[in-house]
Parts: C-alpha cells; structure tokens; sequence
C-alpha cells in the first residue's frame, strides 16, 4: 500500500494518478498552514480518481517547526529555507510516519527528483529529476536514510511539460490548483510574521565600515538586495552581509558581492564520503543556482568549507549548500556566517 500525499495540485495529482494504475493507493492531504487549509480540491482530486482520501492535521507541528525557525532564523541574521526544513521534519517526517500509521509502506509525492537503491553501497541513493528546470532534490538533500527507504517519485523521469499534457488528456487538469511559486505560509508581505518581535533599527555600513544609511530591522534585508536600501550614493549598492552581532546591515558594490570560500555546517551526506577527506563536487547555494566546481574541505567539529574554483555571487548564510557530483547528490548543509565561525548556526528547531 502506498500513501500519496496530494496537495491539490497537477503534481501530486498525476503521481497519484499513474500510481494508481499498477498499485494499491490512497490519497494523503496534510494540513500545515495554520491559517485552515481547504481540503475541498483534494476531494474533488480523490472522487474523480476513485481513491480514498485521508486528511491528516499538522498545523500545529507545521508552526513549532517550521515558522519557529523560520522567524529563529531572520531574527539571527539569516535568510532561512523552509521548505528544505519541511521537506526533513513534515513532508517526510511527521506525515511518513502518519502514513505508516494508516497502512502504507511508503509515501509518494509529486516532487521531481529520483530515488534508486546501490546494492554495492547498500545505500539509498538522491538524483536529480529528469527535468532541469522543475528539479527538486535541492530541496530533498537533508533526507535520512530510513525517509529515502519509503519515497516514491513518480515524476522523477518526466518531464513537466509531459504531466501537464497527459493530466489535461485524462481530465485532471482543471481540477487542480494553479502552481504557486510562494512559501506555503505567507500570504502577502513576510515581515508580517515578525509583527510582534522586536527588530530595532541600525546602521547600514559600507564594507569599509563608512556609515551610509539606517535599516529598519534585519528581517527586511537579504544578502544581494539592490532595492529598498533608500540610498543615493551615485551608483548601486547591495546587500552584501547582515551582522548581527553589531545589529548592521553591511553593503557595498557589485564585486563584493561575490566570495571564494564560505562555511557549511549540518551537513547531511546521502552519499557515503570519508568525513575525514576533501572532496570535489558541484556546489549549489540557492535553488535557481547553477552547480559550481568547488572543493569542500573537512574542518572541526562536523563543519566544513566550500572553496570556490572560480568566486561565485550573494553566498547568503541561511541557505543550503548541496554538494553534485552531476546528477548524484552527494549531501549539503546549511551556509553559516563566517565572523560567528560556525556558532550561529540555525537548529532544526
């Protein structure tokens, strides 16, 4: 029995679609924004395949775990990434092992990426999805062991032009919800989360430590920020660093943006490395970024640093480093701050 964890959208949709064909499925909504969800799509989706329809509430875990961070993260100065938190302590965590609960053996979902088993390793191991442009296994890469045994990617192989045309011929299409490029839990501006935190102004200082500017709160800046920064200084400033410590936005010109080396600590490995060795592989610091040749070199206390084989841009502590060796994800981590060394480094929460 597998469980299909269905959103409302074509993904899910057609996962649980093509599943159905040759499996014996059911169909998990899990509720996780805490303001309500609708499940009334995902009902449509389930009468209209014939399957039955589980509603799981976890909106509550949804808030200590992933908005905790998310606002723990902003209010140390980092620009968090929650749908990677999710992805570990949610999707599949929380709501696996409700799935399990219920009957299943496994969970599907409609992310892009593959999973496939090395019996030599006797590992399970993350690829990329077919598909470039949708792939998600950036955002899969803190996934333990025991999470990949129980995936099931149906969309791995396709390509989303191919979903989207097959769910329009069987008449899935229109029942789904339009695809949203959004985190989940925002509606509008995402300073309204930290209405009630207390964010006190500074300075913004250029690299040179030259006093240019006020900030309104370190919430309101990520790091290659160009807008916003209500600056006239004669030509463009970026963000180039929040430090907390000193409660200053740091920016300077578009050279300074970029960096040879930053640090990494959490780090998940998929793929089984010697932790003691420096290894070579394609590095990833956003989801829209293109892989960069790096080395990445083991230092004390499980953290490590990517040097760059050429100085990449807006390296935002916060985010996730994923380490490629072409479709092969070896692991990642998240990007520290380097003046904290490692210290200020975001929990699971």
């Amino acid at each position: 029995m597998i469980a299909v964890a269905i959103s409302g959208g074509v993904d899910s949709a057609f996962a649980a679609w093509a599943l159905s064909r040759t499996q014996k499925v059911f169909l998990l909504h899990g509720l996780f924004v805490p303001e309500a969800s609708d499940p009334e799509r995902p009902l449509r989706i389930a009468e209209f395949l014939g399957l039955p329809l589980r509603v799981v509430d976890l909106r509550r875990e949804f808030r200590e775990r992933v908005i905790r961070y998310f606002r723990e993260a902003y209010a140390r100065g980092l620009t968090p990434n929650p749908c990677v938190i999710c992805n570990r302590e949610i999707k599949f965590g929380l709501l696996l092992a409700k799935a399990r609960e219920l009957g299943a053996e496994r969970l599907a979902t409609g992310h892009y990426a593959r999973v496939v088993y090395d019996a030599n390793l006797k590992r399970y191991l993350l690829l990329k999805g077919r598909d470039p442009r949708k792939d998600q296994s950036y955002f899969l890469h803190q996934l333990s062991q025991e999470a990949l045994s129980r995936v099931v990617f149906p969309l791995g192989k396709l390509l989303k032009e191919e979903v989207v045309r097959e769910a329009v011929r069987i008449g899935l299409f229109n029942l789904t919800a339009p695809e949203s490029q959004e985190v989940c839990f925002i509606r509008g501006d995402y300073r309204e989360l930290f209405a009630d935190l207390d964010f006190p102004p500074g300075d913004i200082v250029t690299v040179d430590g030259r006093v240019v500017g006020r900030h309104r709160g370190l919430y309101a800046y990520t790091v290659g920020q160009r807008r916003g920064l209500g600056l006239r200084l004669g030509r463009p400033y970026y963000v180039v660093r929040l430090d907390a410590r000193r409660n200053r936005v740091v920016v300077g010109e578009k050279k300074d943006l970029f960096c040879r080396s930053f640090l990494v600590g959490g780090v998940n490995f998929i793929y089984p490395l010697d932790p003691g060795r420096p290894f070579r592989a394609e590095v990833r610091i956003r989801y829209r970024h293109r892989e960069a040749p790096a080395e990445v070199q083991p230092l004390a206390d499980g953290l490590y640093r990517v040097i760059w084989e050429r100085p990449q841009k807006a390296v935002t502590p916060g985010q996730f480093a994923v380490f490629y060796r072409g479709d092969l994800v070896l692991g990642g981590g998240e990007i520290l701050p380097e003046e904290d060394d490692g210290q200020d480094q975001v929990s699971s929460v």
